[in-house]
């Protein structure tokens, strides 16, 4: 990832809502959520979400599947992965990371 995608993600993510969303998304992995039950869920108005989703889209933090009449939003874990590596990869000043590492591992597991 380079810096001008890390900052797009990153300023996508500064912002209440959109951070509630791509952790509500991120927890419904991999099966994803329809537009509307996301609004529901953190009690937002559709039109509102509407327009984060896009901000985050835009990002490629999230994606998005028709499926019938529904529109299924997806956390992109690639694109959270190498955002990420991208904020990490300096860390420690080449120093064990191992605390970092262990503390990532614990989260995924």
């Amino acid at each position: 990832m380079d810096s001008v995608k890390a900052i797009e993600a990153l300023g996508s993510l500064a912002q209440n809502t959109r951070l509630d969303v791509f952790k509500l998304l991120v927890r419904h992995e991999p099966a994803g959520m329809p537009a509307g039950e996301i609004a529901k869920r953190l009690d937002v108005p559709p039109n509102t979400m509407s327009s984060h989703l896009s901000i985050l889209s835009r990002a490629d933090l999230v994606t998005s599947k028709r499926q019938s009449r529904l529109i299924i939003y997806r956390a992109n874990l690639a694109t959270m992965n190498a955002l990420m590596a991208f904020m990490l990869e300096n860390c420690c000043s080449g120093e064990d990371c191992a605390p970092i590492a262990n503390q990532l591992e614990r989260l995924c597991q």
